[in-house]
């Protein structure tokens, strides 16, 4: 899905500047920060590429790691359940 954007011009008499909004939902679906640096790289006449220089983490990572991390623990506490279970069978009686 694209969002189509105007390219905005303000002519100075000593200068110009261009500008081209930033869609809120894109900003905010990237996390970006205010103040974030960013780097434009020229692809080609019709492809201009908006690189990051300091990504945050993903957080699809984040939340990869943290469900393997659940996942392997609960596997823990169940066998750890299970072998006190055993344990406690296992008792020698007096």
């Amino acid at each position: 899905m694209g969002y189509p954007t105007k390219v905005q011009l303000i002519q100075r008499k000593a200068s110009q500047q261009w500008y081209i909004n930033f869609p809120a939902v894109l900003a905010q679906a990237m996390e970006f920060t205010r103040g974030e640096t960013v780097e434009w790289i020229i692809e080609d006449r019709s492809q201009l590429l908006l690189r990051r220089l300091q990504p945050p983490p993903s957080s699809k990572k984040k939340r990869l790691e943290s469900s393997t991390t659940s996942a392997s623990s609960g596997k823990t506490a169940r066998r750890s359940a299970a072998s006190g279970a055993s344990s406690s069978a296992r008792k020698p009686s007096p």
